[in-house]
């Protein structure tokens, strides 16, 4: 086995895989048989993102399940998980929504992090929605099918807590500049933020008091760049907007809040 493993490093380390070892680790652990470990080098080897591979992403402690095509949750999305968790009401339920959920991995994070959350996430992607269905499920939520708003309970209006989004943000011309991984194995519209990033970010405050409660927060990661672009949509939509950013996760979060 560890001459297997050995030569599964070598192969990885040639098609460009950084940390090699790590990921060798990983699938010969995920492998039931021979074969499929074979298979699922030869996928790694070949540029699928190891998430995909494996079946799964690791997000906030949590294993969320992840399938080809389906946006991988990235790391510094971790940060919008606890600015929500800090943003939810201090007691009783809290009514969450994820929009653009992708896999759901944001919601699930968040409701198990409060451990008193009503969870509905929504997606336009059906591979997407799948996988959130199966995530969102542990911990009692739903998900659905469909462009923003549109597809949840409609007696969720007015009296959602947290919006959580994590939409595309990338402006359409900069998508080929993009990490292959992202940009051949997961959905345009799952990073396609429009000309200028923040297209999604302004449907998503246009309607959002609409839906949240009293005192609701809206949630969206955005880039430092583009936070003042997030902002004023926020700002537009006539919620009060503040920016938070953690330089060492390169994550930037503006938050609207509803007037009582």
């Amino acid at each position: 086995m560890q001459a297997d493993k050995a030569e599964i490093v070598a192969r990885l380390r040639a098609a460009g895989c950084v940390y090699a070892e790590a990921e060798a680790e990983l699938i010969v652990s995920a492998a039931a048989t021979p074969a499929e470990l074979a298979d699922m080098v030869d996928r790694r080897a070949s540029g699928l993102p190891l998430e995909h591979v494996l079946g799964w992403a690791e997000f906030c402690g949590l294993r969320i399940a992840v399938a080809p095509g389906v946006f991988v949750p990235r790391r510094r999305s971790e940060f919008l998980v606890g600015q929500a968790v800090a943003a939810a009401p201090r007691v009783g339920r809290c009514v969450v929504v994820d929009l653009c959920c992708g896999s759901g991995a944001v919601g699930v994070a968040v409701a198990t992090a409060l451990g008193r959350a009503e969870l509905h996430a929504a997606d336009i992607e059906p591979a997407a929605v799948a996988c959130a269905r199966a995530n969102v499920a542990a911990v009692g939520g739903r998900a659905y099918e469909g462009d923003l708003y549109d597809p949840l309970p409609p007696d969720l209006r007015g009296r959602v807590d947290v919006i959580v989004v994590n939409a595309p943000y990338v402006p359409t011309s900069e998508i080929g500049l993009m990490p292959a991984e992202a940009r051949l194995h997961e959905p345009r519209v799952a990073l396609d933020g429009g000309p200028d990033g923040v297209a999604i970010h302004r449907r998503v405050a246009a309607q959002a008091c609409g839906w949240l409660a009293p005192h609701g927060r809206l949630l969206i990661e955005t880039s430092d760049r583009q936070a003042h672009l997030t902002e004023a949509a926020i700002t537009s939509a006539g919620l009060t907007a503040t920016v938070a950013s953690d330089l060492e996760m390169d994550a930037t979060v503006v938050t609207g809040t509803t007037s009582p």
